[in-house]
């Protein structure tokens, strides 16, 4: 009895005496407003709105977060350029003319959804919190009058449809903060800058920062695929009517899923989803990622591919404006004609192309429509303002009359793009060489074509003596290191080659000094790394086997695995397991990487190394020194641990030795 007097007298006591930090409902009405701390929460909690403070800022903003995570994650704000000076003094309610308004404590309105209602102002309105994330002011029968998911800010939710409007000068979709304490507008920006070949651009001020590449009606070409099962189930969608507007928008098959598209205020576009386990955001994708996404990195006629040292080349045919400045790293102004180029025939017969395979087209295509493959190439060929032409059978066909600008190669994806060149680049004008001579000189072709044939028999005869010598001591030197090795297994040199899609330029990783990385997936569907050993390498047979028989002697979670070898005629081959982060270079010296890197996760780098290098220089079986330990020789697996590689220098040690004389200085 007395336990439901404590009740009754709490109620009560509750009732006359309301907290001031009480939740509403999930809804504003005209007798219902919404005051500061207060905080309206949807349906099922996933969202709560009210007003709350940046970090480092005492300024009150009405803005919207998630309603059940750990972290206080802001996704959209009304009063973003007018801030309350006054902590707890807002207010947020409908208006007389039936509008939201946000309002200080002289009750002036600092942000209101100025809704024209012409003479209605007699309708019941309310506002609503939905569980998407959306803020909607209603009238009669429910019909929407205005909704936040038409005006984002920074972030953007599934389902929110993403608009811009070709009759207005509002282009941008999303607009970032001012800096991390700042919701005001930013630097940057997301829009979209072309309505017959749409594509998403980041803009610096006026100015394109990144840019998407076209949209083919399924993925936008520029951006790498994303493999990730847990996102792969997501689908976007482009309305365009090419004339008035465009909209974009996203949506996951599983809804329980927390992710948006965040721009910083630093003017990176990221993908991210919330891991419950670890309570904090995790990346599944960004922009721009690499040197190579910054727009117009290699300037015009420059093509920029992000594994290459250095990243920027001219494209055949070109070479640097500004050699000094080029060789300095300073790409900007691009590439020119290394001779001038005129078009000589409109039947095309003087110029061909050049192809370049799976890369971002270049910026300011021009779009034909309903043209077939061989119609879009003779278009181009035939026009001599058309310096190239890409054609995909989603997209249709682009052809370029302006400097190709923002080229870049990508490792998947992309589309095949066709520079046109004059004949004379392509080395083809020789077969016209060729003939007038065979027809001027036939009886003296064939006089030294009975002295080559006599010569060629013999040098055929010496070449098979030496290469008999050659290959004896070859197979004895790789034979006599076989004795030394612990089971290895060999790959063949076919079940490579179709692993790396013949070694195609596309699936290359990087160059070292012991000769191109690519990268390749096996039948079974495990990807690897191979190292090819390059003929020009200053490394030959004993750095490989040398590679081989210390790296098969030694089992850590630290140190890359090697999974196997192929020795095929010249073919000198070791075979990885592939490690998706690349190198710890790729990070420590890529501004746009480094912030992926915080303090603990480059603690746990550094102890992952010592614990690899202790290994090797006390625990492993054998001693042994790596002799080139550096940052590109650490690479990362995809929880970013570090393994470390390339044993082509390493020494192995006795037991209790603990110095050696060496005869040459090698690697780090």
């Amino acid at each position: 009895m007395l336990n439901l007097m404590c009740c009754f007298y709490s109620i009560l006591f509750l009732s006359l005496f309301p907290s001031q930090y009480s939740t509403f409902s999930d809804k504003i009405t005209v007798l219902k407003p919404l005051k500061d701390p207060e905080t309206l929460v949807s349906n099922n909690g996933v969202f709560e709105m009210g007003f709350f403070s940046p970090t480092n800022s005492t300024n009150r903003y009405l803005g919207i977060w998630y309603g059940k995570l750990s972290k206080k994650s802001v996704v959209w704000v009304a009063n973003r350029n007018n801030p309350l000076n006054d902590s707890s003094s807002g207010a947020i309610r409908i208006s007389e003319d039936r509008n939201l308004q946000v309002l200080n404590v002289r009750n002036a309105t600092v942000w209101s959804t100025d809704v024209f209602l012409s003479n209605q102002t007699h309708m019941i309105s309310e506002a609503q919190l939905l569980d998407s994330g959306n803020l909607v002011l209603m009238g009669p029968e429910g019909r929407i009058l205005w909704q936040s998911f038409q005006y984002p800010t920074d972030t953007a939710l599934p389902n929110m449809k993403l608009t811009v409007n070709k009759n207005s000068d509002i282009m941008h979709m999303l607009r970032a903060w001012n800096g991390p304490s700042d919701p005001s507008y930013g630097r940057f920006s997301v829009g979209i800058d072309s309505f017959a070949l749409p594509q998403i651009v980041i803009f610096d001020g006026d100015r394109p920062y990144w840019r998407s590449g076209p949209w083919n009606g399924r993925i936008f070409n520029g951006i790498q695929n994303n493999e990730s099962d847990d996102f792969s189930d997501a689908a976007f969608i482009l309305e365009n009517d090419r004339l008035n507007a465009i909209s974009l928008t996203y949506s996951y098959t599983n809804k329980s899923l927390i992710s948006n598209y965040d721009l910083s205020y630093q003017g990176t576009l990221t993908q991210k989803w919330w891991d419950e386990n670890k309570r904090e955001w995790k990346i599944v994708w960004e922009a721009p990622e690499t040197q190579c996404d910054i727009y117009g990195k290699c300037g015009a006629f420059g093509i920029c591919n992000s594994i290459n040292y250095p990243i920027c080349q001219c494209m055949k045919g070109f070479e640097p404006k500004n050699k000094t400045e080029w060789n300095m790293g300073n790409w900007r102004n691009g590439c020119m004609r290394r001779a001038p180029f005129q078009c000589r025939s409109r039947s095309g017969k003087k110029e061909d192309f050049f192809g370049y395979k799976a890369v971002k087209v270049p910026d300011n295509a021009v779009w034909s429509m309903g043209l077939e493959e061989k119609e879009c190439k003779n278009q181009c060929l035939t026009n001599c303002s058309c310096l190239a032409y890409v054609f995909d059978y989603a997209a249709g066909c682009m052809t370029w009359d302006k400097d190709l600008i923002d080229t870049e190669q990508l490792s998947t994806g992309g589309m095949d793009l066709y520079l046109k060149l004059a004949r004379s680049e392509l080395g083809k004008d020789s077969k016209n060489i060729a003939v007038i001579v065979a027809i001027g000189s036939i009886g003296v072709a064939t006089i030294f074509t009975v002295i080559f044939i006599v010569w060629r028999w013999q040098a055929l005869k010496q070449g098979k003596k030496l290469q008999k010598k050659q290959t004896e001591s070859y197979d004895l030197e790789i034979d006599q290191e076989k004795v030394q090795l612990e089971e290895v297994p060999f790959f063949i040199f076919k079940q490579v080659a179709a692993a790396t899609n013949n070694f195609h330029k596309s699936n290359e990783l990087g160059r070292g000094g012991f000769g191109p990385v690519y990268r390749g997936k096996l039948a079974d569907g495990q990807e690897i790394a191979v190292k090819r050993l390059s003929k020009a390498s200053g490394q030959g047979v004993k750095e490989f086997m040398n590679e081989v028989s210390v790296i098969s002697k030694l089992q850590h979670n630290n140190l890359v695995r090697l999974l196997g070898c192929c020795v095929e005629g010249e073919e000198k081959m070791l075979i990885y397991e592939f490690m998706p982060n690349k190198s710890l270079d790729s990070f420590l010296f890529d501004p746009m990487k480094q912030e992926l890197l915080p303090w603990n996760k480059r603690n746990a780098i550094i102890q992952g190394i010592c614990k690899g290098l202790q290994y090797l220089h006390r625990d492993s079986r054998v001693k042994i020194i790596h002799r080139d330990l550096k940052a590109s020789n650490i690479l990362l697996d995809q929880n970013l641990n570090p393994k470390i590689s390339d044993f082509g220098m390493a020494r192995i040690f006795g037991e209790k030795q603990d110095e050696d004389d060496t005869r040459k200085v090698v690697g780090t």
